[in-house]
């Protein structure tokens, strides 16, 4: 057994410099585990619930006191003396003790942290990286990474509506290549967006052009790729994440950067109007995170030539994930842990998608920090894709690196060989 010994929480800054939730877990070895949490701007409603203390006077009512102290003087005193090995049982106490379905009691910020810094206090004690303890035996594989480059909706001031375009490097035949030829399109993005309007990064690090249609930044984007030097569609390929939800009201679809208004039948028609024009392969929350008819007919129109994204959609809930699975729509999802709550219900929602043939995306959120936990679960779950932001902003590179640190790792190891990414 590895027996924790003290359990202690702090209100810190994530990459906003908006307060969110760290804990420190201590064993009767002495080992530490640490986790920061991350928050989001475009947030779902059936995301699990981080709580905040509303208190104007201090940080805008954004502070975590209160998720900090129902760490320090509810969850503490029920975990001393638990074995952190025991991950499985360690996650149902936290949720039993919240006693709610969202985690809107003690807030899934405070939960998770301590999920999160138990798992890593834990590997530490099997002598074992993070990514190991997690996914036990192996064989392990780099997952592909989405590049974040042009910046819209919530993340950018609204200067486009869909939320992201970002790249993906199909043409690498490694993780550290992948970067490679993500850096190379990212420099000639940049040179094209500076004499254009240029308004700087958004919170992923991807560039926030002053752009006359969401059509134009795949434009603009396909453009910077070949200007690198790359083949659009063979080396690297396009992807969105449209975010639906931060523009949809009443049954339409509000393209106001555009000035149009969409019903479900015209949204769709202009996802696969992208497809067909520019080498998209993938599209994140295409329509309503409710809309279940159109999903259902988006899959049945798109799902064979993309990998159709469910983000709000899911909202790494494994309820909401069976359900789509069931009515037959998206075909991969995109996991963030503070979504659900607790690293074991993720890995249930990453198990669920893997054995019902969904890709699964791990992804970062737009307030971020410098933990890299996620890097280490998507090596460890076997993640198809991450959504780590941009080659900009030390939150997101920080996550990057580890993946390279892993990638070096298993090209040491005799028993491991990362899978190429090849096509």
């Amino acid at each position: 057994m590895a027996k924790i010994k003290n359990v202690h929480a702090r209100e810190v800054l994530d990459s906003r410099g908006t307060p969110t939730v760290e804990v420190e877990i201590t064993l009767d070895s002495g080992i530490i585990g640490h986790a920061i949490i991350p928050s989001g701007a475009s947030v779902g409603k059936h995301e699990a619930v981080e709580l905040r203390d509303n208190d104007k006077k201090r940080y805008h009512g954004k502070g975590v006191l209160k998720a900090v102290n129902n760490v320090n003087e509810k969850i503490a005193p029920k975990l001393i003396g638990l074995d952190v090995l025991n991950q499985v049982k360690l996650d149902k106490l936290l949720n039993d003790l919240d006693g709610t379905e969202n985690k809107s009691n003690l807030g899934a910020n405070a939960i998770l942290a301590v999920s999160l810094a138990s798992a890593k206090a834990a590997a530490k004690a099997s002598g074992l990286p993070l990514y190991r303890y997690i996914g036990g035996t192996g064989p392990y594989k780099l997952p592909l990474p989405i590049v974040s480059m042009i910046v819209g909706g919530e993340h950018a001031g609204h200067n486009l509506d869909f939320q992201d375009f970002f790249i993906i490097p199909i043409g690498a035949s490694s993780f550290s290549e992948s970067l490679l030829l993500a850096s190379d399109v990212y420099t000639s993005l940049k040179k094209t967006v500076q004499g254009m309007g240029f308004r700087g990064v958004s919170d992923t690090g991807g560039f926030c052009p002053t752009l006359s249609s969401n059509m134009e930044a795949l434009d603009v984007l396909t453009d910077a790729i070949g200007n690198a030097g790359h083949q659009p569609g063979k080396d690297i390929a396009i992807g969105m994440d449209v975010a639906s939800e931060m523009f949809f009201e009443k049954g339409r679809y509000n393209l106001s950067s555009e000035n149009r208004s969409l019903d479900r039948a015209e949204m769709i028609d202009l996802l696969e109007e992208m497809v067909t024009k520019y080498p998209v392969i993938a599209i994140e929350d295409g329509l309503s995170e409710d809309d279940f008819e159109g999903w259902k007919i988006l899959t049945e129109r798109l799902g064979s030539k993309v990998k159709l994204i469910g983000d709000d959609l899911f909202a790494t809930n494994p309820v909401r994930l069976k359900k789509g699975i069931e009515l037959g729509f998206a075909n991969a999802i995109l996991v963030k842990l503070n979504q659900i709550g607790s690293l074991s219900e993720t890995l249930e929602v990453v198990n669920i998608a893997k054995n019902s043939g969904y890709d699964n995306v791990i992804s970062k959120r737009s307030g971020e920090t410098e933990d890299t936990t996620i890097a280490d679960f998507a090596v460890a779950v076997g993640a198809t894709w991450v959504k780590f932001g941009s080659l900009a902003r030390s939150e997101c590179l920080a996550k990057y690196n580890r993946l390279l640190r892993i990638e070096e790792e298993l090209e040491l190891s005799s028993n491991d060989t990362p899978a190429g990414h090849k096509g």
